[in-house]
């Protein structure tokens, strides 16, 4: 069974949302990896319930499947990348930021989103580490509730530096709050060095609810175009494949939006090389 691959719009930034969607179904991807942001579907636009229609209306013309991105840099504060998260002291910018998912699992719900994605945030000097986990299991909570009730799914991705930054952590905060999945970015797994990403693909096959895919060098946190870094994208596409992982697979490059053009067309290509090898090798064996 072949896999199916989207791409992320926060490394398309310089291009419409709509030349997004075409230019990637021209190059034959199955969906996309939707980072609401300022300039690719602003969730807190005047007119946020006809733009989620449109953008969902235009998936659905092209045989697109989405998942929802809510890790926009400055979406929240303009100079504060990722701030405010569910875990800091106040109270008003915690409620800011679960505004901010409750309104991308309604993009979810809209366009029939295989999943919606957020991290758990970073641990700020003054900020006590109880205090912030009680604070994340509450909000995570509330999270995976709405998102039952629209009937999509919540998925926390662990991020380098943050509070939850390894599948360990992922794992132990989906103890205290069923239905919470997991978003496995395999290069993160590189850069925290805690599981091989392969291992953490088969383990976790049945909680998935996506998973990330760029290349990545050990120890750091920099996504690569495939080729250039350390990653066995090989033997995770082979995990993948072996579980009947049959989501969506999202090419993350957010560095590399001013030649989105080719990165588009040369990764998609580099994967399916990667997947037939691998039927060959499995035609041989």
């Amino acid at each position: 069974m072949a896999l199916r691959y989207a791409y992320n719009t926060n490394g398309m930034v310089h291009h419409r949302l709509e030349d997004a969607f075409a230019l990637l179904a021209e190059a034959g991807y199955d969906g996309v990896g939707l980072t609401l942001d300022i300039h690719h579907l602003d969730p807190f636009a005047a007119d946020f319930a006809g733009e989620r229609r449109r953008v969902a209306r235009r998936l659905r013309e092209l045989g697109l499947g989405c998942v929802v991105e809510s890790g926009a840099n400055y979406l929240l504060d303009p100079r504060a990348k990722h701030e405010p998260t569910l875990i800091c002291n106040d109270p008003a910018a915690r409620a800011r930021r679960l505004n901010l998912l409750m309104r991308a699992l309604e993009v979810a719900a809209e366009t029939g989103a295989e999943a919606m994605t957020f991290w758990s945030g970073t641990l700020r000097p003054g900020t006590d580490p109880a205090e912030a986990r009680a604070r994340l299991v509450e909000g995570v909570a509330q999270v995976v509730h709405r998102a039952h009730e629209l009937g999509t799914v919540a998925s926390l991705e662990p991020e380098p530096e943050m509070m939850v930054n390894t599948v360990a952590g992922w794992e132990s905060l989906a103890r205290e709050v069923p239905g919470l999945r997991l978003s496995l970015d395999t290069g993160h797994c590189l850069v925290t060095q805690d599981c091989d990403p392969a291992q953490a693909a088969r383990h976790h096959a049945a909680e998935l609810g996506t998973v990330h895919v760029e290349d990545m060098k050990r120890g750091v946190h920099a996504h690569l175009p495939f080729g250039e870094g350390d990653m066995d994208m090989p033997a995770i596409l082979g995990a993948l494949s072996d579980t009947g992982y049959d989501r969506l697979v999202c090419v993350e490059l957010s560095r590399d939006s001013y030649r989105a053009h080719t990165m588009i067309r040369d990764s998609l290509r580099w994967l399916r090389g990667c997947e037939a090898s691998l039927q060959q090798r499995a035609s041989a064996a």
